[in-house]
């Protein structure tokens, strides 16, 4: 597998990111986090499958008023080792190493995409005790399941555009609508993802089931999708309400599969009121489905 490499220029983005780095393992697997402090409730935030953890920097500092986001990058991204093993339960070990080498008190967690199956595992498994869950757009395939939309061939090319060397312009060719600065951040960073990592992962979109773990999510729990995702459609949802009533389900309206990307003021005002009503189960929200 060809090598994946952070570049200087991609480290000097910490510089401008109101978070600290820390590391724990996870058996013999070191992981960075980004850590954006504070006394409040601690949210633990588990990207997608090629997003390492400063991408998802215009989404924790929306929330720092509400809770302590907590960022990590998933093992074979980022600043974090490669592991041996790229399985749901391997990334729910590594997020459950994450609470316990912090001791964080009965974290939130808040996943998007990949980042939502391996939140639905660490829930489901309970082997940490948590105050809730927010999911955003989970892969719904799996085994006899329509296939990931999305190629493992688009991964790999714009994989090995990052390790040639990519720009802005050439991230926007894929993905026009995203803000300039999140384009910008993914044409430096996109290399710090191991290629086995993704590989791997994508297999996974197809031969896991999101099915084995999301009816056994306890409350509180969330899951935001985009009105116009081709991962989580109108039958997929219907499936996600039916399998688990004790979730609060809610569309984004002018969303894909990239939710916060696509349409960023309102994915974040619907993240922000579903992590408000997991803090105040009385929240008025919490009662209402889409």
């Amino acid at each position: 597998m060809p090598p994946r490499s952070v570049l200087q220029e991609a480290l000097a983005d910490l510089a401008d990111v109101p978070a600290t780095s820390r590391w724990i393992s996870s058996e013999d697997v070191r992981l960075h986090v980004l850590d954006y402090g504070g006394g409040l409730v601690p949210l633990v935030v588990l990207p997608g499958i090629t997003s390492p953890a400063i991408t998802m920097d215009f989404v924790a500092r929306e929330l720092t008023d509400l809770v302590r986001p907590i960022v990590l990058d998933v093992r074979g991204r980022g600043l974090s080792d490669d592991g041996e093993g790229y399985g749901l339960e391997d990334y729910a070990r590594d997020a459950e190493a994450l609470i316990t080498g912090l001791g964080l008190d009965r974290p939130l967690l808040l996943g998007h995409s990949m980042g939502a199956r391996i939140a639905a595992v660490v829930a489901a498994r309970a082997a940490v005790p948590l105050r809730g869950a927010v999911l955003a757009d989970p892969p719904l395939s799996g085994p006899g399941r329509a296939p990931y939309p999305t190629g493992l061939d688009a991964f790999l090319r714009q994989l090995s555009e990052a390790r040639r060397g990519t720009d802005a312009d050439e991230v926007a060719d894929s993905w026009p609508s995203w803000p300039r600065r999140e384009q910008e951040l993914r044409a430096r960073w996109l290399s710090s993802c191991a290629q086995q990592a993704v590989v791997a992962t994508h297999h996974g979109f197809e031969h896991e089931d999101f099915f084995d773990w999301w009816p056994s999510v306890p409350a509180p729990a969330a899951l935001l999708y985009g009105a116009d995702s081709p991962v989580v459609t109108a039958t997929g949802a219907e499936e996600v309400a039916a399998s688990n009533p004790r979730a609060s389900l809610q569309p984004i309206p002018g969303a894909g599969h990239m939710v916060f990307w696509d349409a960023p003021a309102a994915a974040l005002t619907a993240l922000r009121e579903a992590v408000r009503a997991i803090l105040s189960p009385s929240h008025p929200h919490w009662s209402q489905r889409a």
